[in-house]
C-alpha cells in the first residue's frame, strides 16, 4: 500500500492524509478496525433479527459467509494476509473479535439446546479457517457472491459449520435456507 496512491483515492494529496494519519501501520489498523466494526454490527444485526438463538447463529454464518466473498479481497487481507510484524496483533485482533462474536452465538445455541458444552472457541476458530479456506483464501477459487455458485458457496459452509456445532442435518438444512441474504453494502 502507497500513501500516494491513498490519497489519490481519496481526492487528497498526501500530506493530508498524514495529518490524519501519523504512519502507514496508523492508516492500516484504522482500516482494519473500521471494517472489523462493520462486519461485526452486520452480523449482529442478522443474527439479532432472528426469533430464537439457532436461527441467529444461521443467520450469522451466511451473513459473514456472503459479505465475504463479496469483498473476498478485502477480507482476506484483514484476517488472514500474511503481513508485517506490526501490524500482526491489529490483525489477530480483528480476527479474534469475529471468532469470539460467533463463540457466543454457538454458546447461546447449547444452552438453549441443553446439548453438551462443545469448545464454542474451537469450534469458531475451525469455522473462521473453513471461511478462509473454502470461500477466500488463494486455493478457494474464484465464485462470483451473488451468482447460484456463490450462494450454494455459502450456504454448503454454513451447513458445514452448523453441523459441525452439533446441529442435526435436516434442521441445519432448513435454518440455513431460510437464512436471510445479505443485501451488498452501498
Amino acid at each position: 500500500m502507497q500513501i500516494a496512491r491513498v490519497a489519490e483515492r481519496a481526492g487528497v494529496a498526501s500530506g493530508t492524509v498524514y495529518r490524519y494519519f501519523d504512519s502507514k501501520r496508523v492508516l492500516v489498523a484504522a482500516l482494519v478496525a473500521d471494517v472489523s466494526r462493520r462486519e461485526l454490527a452486520a452480523i449482529d444485526d442478522a443474527a439479532d433479527a432472528s426469533p430464537g438463538p439457532l436461527s441467529a447463529l444461521a443467520a450469522a454464518y451466511v451473513t459473514f459467509a456472503a459479505r465475504a466473498l463479496r469483498q473476498r479481497r478485502l477480507i482476506w487481507a484483514i484476517i488472514a494476509e500474511p503481513v508485517d510484524a506490526e501490524l500482526a496483533p491489529v490483525q489477530r485482533d480483528s480476527r479474534r473479535l469475529l471468532i469470539d462474536a460467533f463463540a457466543q452465538r454457538i454458546e447461546a445455541v447449547q444452552e438453549n439446546r441443553g446439548q453438551p458444552q462443545l469448545d464454542a472457541h474451537l469450534l469458531a476458530r475451525a469455522s473462521m479457517g473453513g471461511v478462509l479456506e473454502a470461500l477466500l483464501g488463494p486455493l478457494a477459487g474464484e465464485v462470483e457472491a451473488d451468482s447460484s455458485a456463490g450462494r450454494a458457496a455459502v450456504q454448503s459452509f454454513a451447513l458445514y459449520a452448523l453441523r459441525a456445532a452439533g446441529i442435526a442435518d435436516a434442521r441445519a438444512r432448513g435454518l440455513v435456507v431460510q437464512a436471510a441474504w445479505p443485501e451488498a453494502d452501498e
